[in-house]
């Protein structure tokens, strides 16, 4: 990038099952209030605070049409520019990031929130599929990423076994982020004794429900040095979407990643990214698509998934430290996901992740995805900035 965007503050709320006691705009009100009292900005349109909003939510999800209204007080919104991304907040932090770097805005804040428990979220999820053909076979998100993980097996021989080693490290990982849901020290046989939601894919093979909400400002390269003394620039990004069919998808191989991870890769500078990035904060909504993630990153051969967490790589004192913060798989909600994934890399490199803190990083890639089996991926790759 010639001019750059920086990351001034990032906020996570404590994330819940079901925070039954908040409204939406209850929920986005606690991010908003903090990132602000951090930054010490306001919501002013003279260059000197924030210029514009991005929020990152669904209407679905939500249970509202235009359900941004409900928030759009607490983000600054109200005769101000705003905007929002229907979709993964890492989305919206591109987003922002893009904004920015056009010159039309110099600061924005970024507000990605969910409150899971109160819709039916298959339902949500049958609206991702394409309609004349596979829509109307009932499928959802996790129906979807069954097939997906049946696929990988077959295709590679990734056990159940390997795949439960990414749960028993994400939960164990989130006992030291104090704002996880559901960390857990647990062993492979507790994974594949949980119940069968999907063959082959187990309840804890998969997210949890989750609730909670998150926000970042994001600024151009000469307020972050003015605003923060850790400034953390974003150096690369990349986005690919993939066919609505799944037929048409070889869903071991997750192309469309690969494709956005080149082009952050690219614009970062980076060519060997298992050497050059010093951790990967991924939105993994199953164990088997964070080895499937992993292999379209380029940290190891297709099919080596597997043997990559077996070997203790993925681990935080690992060669390729994965989710460190506990991942989506110890409770992040949807559209927060890829949003909490860039704070998660944020504070690894200010050196901020307390019991979870991978030494002396300084390069972090965090990454969000949307619809079924991974169809649309965003990588950013961030670096330390002092």
């Amino acid at each position: 990038m010639g001019k750059r965007v920086g990351i001034v503050a990032v906020y996570q709320t404590k994330y819940e099952e079901s925070k039954p006691y908040l409204h939406i705009h209850d929920l986005a009100y606690e991010p908003i209030k903090e990132i602000l009292k951090i930054s010490g900005l306001k919501f002013v349109g003279d260059g000197t605070g924030i210029d514009a909003a991005i929020g990152a939510s669904q209407d679905h999800w939500d249970g509202y049409a235009i359900s941004s209204k409900l928030y759009q007080d607490q983000i600054g919104g109200h005769l101000r520019p705003e905007s929002r991304v229907r979709g993964d907040g890492a989305v919206a932090v591109f987003y922002a990031a893009m904004s920015i770097l056009s010159g039309h805005y110099d600061t924005i804040i970024v507000l990605a929130l969910a409150k899971e428990s109160q819709v039916d979220g298959r339902l949500v999820e049958s609206f991702g599929f394409e309609p004349n053909y596979t829509r109307m076979l009932g499928l959802d998100f996790l129906s979807a990423a069954a097939l997906q993980a049946q696929n990988y097996i077959d295709k590679y021989g990734i056990s159940p076994e390997q795949a439960a080693l990414v749960v028993v490290k994400n939960r164990r990982n989130a006992r030291f982020n104090p704002v996880a849901q559901a960390p857990a020290d647990i062993e492979v046989q507790d994974v594949l004794n949980s119940p069968m939601l999907s063959s082959p894919l187990r309840e804890l093979d998969t997210k949890p429900t989750s609730e909670g909400a998150c926000t970042l400002i994001l600024s151009t390269e000469e307020k972050v040095k003015k605003w923060t003394s850790k400034p953390v620039w974003i150096e690369g990004v990349g986005s690919c979407y993939d066919s609505s069919f799944l037929g048409d998808r070889e869903l071991a191989e997750p192309r469309s990643l690969t494709s956005a991870a080149l082009q952050a890769y690219r614009m970062a500078g980076i060519s060997d990214p298992k050497k050059e990035i010093d951790v990967f904060e991924l939105s993994e909504y199953t164990s088997y698509q964070e080895l499937l993630w992993a292999e379209g990153l380029g940290l190891c051969e297709k099919g080596d998934g597997g043997k990559l967490v077996q070997s203790g790589a993925t681990e935080i004192g690992g060669e390729v430290p994965i989710n460190p913060s506990g991942g989506l798989l110890s409770g992040v909600p949807v559209n927060v996901a890829g949003a909490d994934r860039v704070i998660e890399a944020v504070l690894q490199l200010r050196g901020e992740a307390q019991g979870c803190q991978v030494e002396g990083a300084k390069v972090a890639l965090a990454h969000g995805t949307m619809g079924p089996c991974g169809q649309f991926h965003q990588i950013i790759v961030l670096r330390r900035g002092y």
